[in-house]
């Protein structure tokens, strides 16, 4: 029986031999069900219809969908301290990508910032050789396809590594997670929130929603703790969900104005 994929967020449910009645991950808040209704594919119709961009991002190894396909995140490998990570997750795994992948070294861990970007994580983790899929608890009713792969995490912090610690925002989900990279792909560090925080179009600044698509603003209580967890954290660079959203040089000074900006800006 095929996993289903939801055509608008991307997300993969448990096997079924029809398509399921709802997803729920749209017809939540933060994001939608398409203008035509409820659509699915299987990921043999996803991989006659797209294919895997394999390609370089402010100097590492980036993997999405084209063209571009629900939500259009890509996933980073990251190879750090802590192994070779894979940030975030697509919703098709295809052949060159995975050998892309293998000839830096593989995976070891993948690491997912918040339940839109679960996608295909389970087909990704089993095409990786049954690699750990490591996810926040405050999310866990948001898994809609289960895996003995999966890793629960608790708390604010969890330190992988001498240069990698996982980070609670918050805010967008209850569990929402950046990933510090300390000695990251360039020197200053590295910071990867996924949508706790998202680089705006400027490239100059972030932003903070509870809903992107819908424009629902963050909880200014959920802004201010997500200020305060990232306090001590250095970085040069903020990368973003998608190919080119990044912030390189000078992130720690945008992020930090851009708390400020919001701040005053919902005061006002």
């Amino acid at each position: 029986m095929p996993c289903y994929i939801c055509e608008t967020c991307g997300t993969q449910h448990a096997e079924s031999a029809l398509w399921p009645s709802r997803c729920v991950i749209c017809e939540d808040e933060r994001q939608y069900v398409g203008w035509d209704g409820q659509r699915w594919t299987t990921p043999a119709e996803l991989a006659a219809r797209h294919h895997l961009r394999v390609d370089i991002d402010a100097g590492l190894l980036g993997v999405g969908i084209a063209p571009d396909f629900a939500i259009p995140q890509r996933a980073l490998l990251l190879p750090t301290g802590a192994g070779n990570l894979l940030w975030e997750c697509v919703s098709l795994v295809d052949d060159a990508a995975l050998a892309a992948l293998r000839e830096r070294g593989g995976v070891d861990r993948i690491v997912i910032s918040h339940p839109h970007f679960y996608s295909a994580m389970v087909d990704w983790s089993e095409a990786l050789g049954g690699v750990e899929i490591l996810l926040h608890e405050a999310d866990r009713e948001w898994v809609l396809r289960s895996s003995p792969r999966i890793r629960w995490w608790r708390g604010d912090e969890l330190r992988l590594s001498d240069d990698v610690t996982l980070i609670r925002c918050g805010g967008h989900f209850p569990g929402s997670t950046a990933l510090h990279w300390q000695d990251g792909p360039r020197a200053g560090g590295a910071l990867f929130p996924g949508d706790a925080l998202q680089v705006v179009m400027d490239r100059r600044h972030v932003t903070f929603m509870y809903s992107y698509p819908n424009f629902i603003p963050m909880a200014t209580g959920d802004v201010r703790a997500m200020r305060d967890r990232l306090a001590r954290f250095a970085f040069e660079d903020v990368y973003g969900y998608t190919w080119g959203r990044n912030i390189i040089g000078g992130a720690r000074a945008a992020v930090d104005a851009s708390f400020e900006r919001h701040l005053r800006a919902v005061a006002a």
